[in-house]
Protein backbone atom coordinates (compact mmCIF):
# COMPACT_ATOMS: atom_id res chain seq x y z
CA UNK A 1 0.00 0.00 0.00
CA UNK A 2 0.89 3.50 -0.57
CA UNK A 3 1.35 6.27 2.34
CA UNK A 4 -1.53 8.10 0.90
CA UNK A 5 -3.66 4.69 0.96
CA UNK A 6 -2.48 3.89 4.38
CA UNK A 7 -3.15 7.47 5.78
CA UNK A 8 -6.65 6.94 4.51
CA UNK A 9 -7.33 3.38 6.06
CA UNK A 10 -5.65 5.22 9.62
CA UNK A 11 -8.58 8.07 9.45
CA UNK A 12 -10.97 4.92 9.45
CA UNK A 13 -9.10 3.39 12.81
CA UNK A 14 -9.14 6.82 14.28
CA UNK A 15 -12.86 5.79 15.90
CA UNK A 16 -12.25 2.61 16.28
CA UNK A 17 -8.61 3.02 18.46
CA UNK A 18 -11.04 6.23 20.42
CA UNK A 19 -13.35 3.28 21.69
CA UNK A 20 -10.73 0.34 22.29
CA UNK A 21 -8.22 3.32 24.34
CA UNK A 22 -11.02 5.97 25.31
CA UNK A 23 -8.11 7.30 27.39
CA UNK A 24 -5.98 8.62 24.31
CA UNK A 25 -6.51 12.07 23.24
CA UNK A 26 -7.42 12.72 19.92
CA UNK A 27 -3.69 15.09 19.92
CA UNK A 28 -2.19 11.69 20.96
CA UNK A 29 -4.33 9.83 18.45
CA UNK A 30 -3.24 12.38 15.59
CA UNK A 31 0.87 11.76 16.71
CA UNK A 32 0.41 8.26 16.10
CA UNK A 33 -0.41 8.61 12.31
CA UNK A 34 -0.89 4.86 11.91
CA UNK A 35 2.69 4.11 13.16
CA UNK A 36 2.24 1.58 15.59
CA UNK A 37 5.13 1.73 17.62
CA UNK A 38 3.94 5.24 18.29
CA UNK A 39 0.84 3.58 19.34
CA UNK A 40 2.36 1.15 21.52
CA UNK A 41 4.20 4.28 23.37
CA UNK A 42 1.03 5.87 24.01
CA UNK A 43 -0.80 3.77 25.27
CA UNK A 44 2.63 2.47 27.87
CA UNK A 45 2.22 6.09 28.49
CA UNK A 46 -1.32 6.77 29.52
CA UNK A 47 -2.37 3.10 30.64
CA UNK A 48 0.95 2.00 32.70
CA UNK A 49 1.06 -0.97 30.71
CA UNK A 50 3.72 -3.65 30.67
CA UNK A 51 5.36 -3.21 26.89
CA UNK A 52 4.39 -6.90 26.28
CA UNK A 53 0.57 -6.37 27.34
CA UNK A 54 0.35 -3.39 24.91
CA UNK A 55 1.77 -5.45 22.13
CA UNK A 56 -0.38 -8.30 22.32
CA UNK A 57 -3.65 -5.71 22.77
CA UNK A 58 -2.26 -3.95 19.69
CA UNK A 59 -1.57 -6.83 17.83
CA UNK A 60 -5.10 -8.53 18.44
CA UNK A 61 -6.36 -5.08 17.45
CA UNK A 62 -4.38 -4.76 14.19
CA UNK A 63 -5.81 -8.24 13.00
CA UNK A 64 -9.28 -7.19 13.65
CA UNK A 65 -9.41 -4.49 11.78
CA UNK A 66 -6.72 -5.24 8.97
CA UNK A 67 -3.96 -2.61 10.33
CA UNK A 68 -0.82 -4.03 8.88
Amino acid sequence: MNPDTLRGHFRQLRGKIKERWGRLTDDEIDQIEGRRDILVGKLQERYGWEREEVERQVKEFATRHGWR
